[in-house]
């Protein structure tokens, strides 16, 4: 099909008196990963309920793949939508291989596919052992082979690499990487900010049920105006040396025997490093640190709360 993958539109949801979501739009396209972050409570599971069809919304529109998710199943069978929670359960006394029987029956694809996504997220050879020896990493393999069953176009991730050590984050990412470049559209909600730096296209912020920003990394850091921070490496001894000798294009942060913080904003940095480059050797190494997801998130997170 040809359009976003994902619609919402002046979307409302409550719970009795409570809103969750509110006045909330976006669209995700075929191919993207969003990543939707947010403190405990800011919406971001009641939004993957909506995407899923397990909840209705109280006013507003929600499409997947054109369609209206809560009217009808026949949008996840048609299209496929993969769906791994945040708190992972499965029937301990269960193997892992009777598990993904289970599921790949469920969703009507071939026994053998579960089988092969098991080998993916390497756990091949704990298939035959029961549920309840698994570790949490293991279980949380084991979710997110059952979310890729039958090949999904819109995989809705939530908090899914808590209990992976680096290895198989990496190994995760990598499977990401390949169905994001297959076509499928991933939305990926977690709280380690930091892992989702470099590996999404774009971040939706939430707060308090509100969108409160969207956009690439970079651009919401060009629009939160936020300082990069400047490492100078100098000899031993040289830093006040050095600080006195740099112009005023950024704020001198620190200065410590051998280093020299500077902070400027993002449309000196480009100055502030001619001037670096002009002490010539003196410099023995410089580092560049932008914003941080953290830091990013913290601000749009804050005006809101303000506004």
């Amino acid at each position: 099909m040809s359009g976003p993958t994902v619609e919402i539109s002046n979307v409302h949801k409550s719970y009795g008196g409570k809103q969750a979501v509110r006045d909330l739009s976006l669209t995700v396209d075929p191919g993207e990963c969003l990543a939707l972050v947010g403190h405990n409570g800011a919406g971001k599971t009641t939004l993957m309920k909506l995407m899923l069809g397990l909840v209705r919304s109280s006013a507003g529109s929600v499409r997947v793949f054109g369609d209206d998710p809560g009217e009808s199943a026949a949008v996840r069978d048609r299209f496929g939508i993969g769906f791994l929670p945040e708190t992972v359960s499965f029937d301990a006394a269960m193997t892992g291989t009777e598990v993904m029987a289970f599921f790949a029956r469920l969703k009507g694809v071939a026994v053998a596919d579960g089988m092969a996504l098991l080998e993916r997220v390497e756990l091949a050879d704990a298939a035959p052992a029961r549920i309840k020896t698994y570790s949490k990493g293991m279980r949380q393999r084991l979710g997110l082979a059952q979310a890729l069953l039958g090949e999904p176009r819109l995989l809705l991730l939530d908090e899914p690499t808590t209990g992976l050590d680096p290895n198989l984050r990496q190994a995760f990412y990598g499977i990401i990487r390949e169905l994001c470049a297959g076509g499928t559209s991933v939305i990926l909600s977690s709280h380690i900010l930091t892992e989702l730096e470099a590996r999404t296209d774009r971040v939706a912020i939430m707060n308090q049920g509100r969108l409160v920003a969207c956009d690439t990394l970079d651009a919401l850091r060009d629009r939160a105006g936020l300082a990069v921070r400047v490492r100078l490496r100098v000899k031993q001894g040289d830093a006040a040396a050095i600080a006195s000798r740099l112009r005023s294009s950024a704020d001198l942060a620190r200065v410590n025997g051998q280093y020299v913080d500077l902070a400027c904003g993002l449309g000196d940095k480009m100055m502030v490093l001619r001037d670096i480059a002009a002490l010539g050797p003196d410099v023995v190494d410089v580092e560049i640190v932008p914003p941080t997801f953290d830091e990013v998130y913290n601000h749009f997170c804050l005006k809101e709360d303000r506004s």
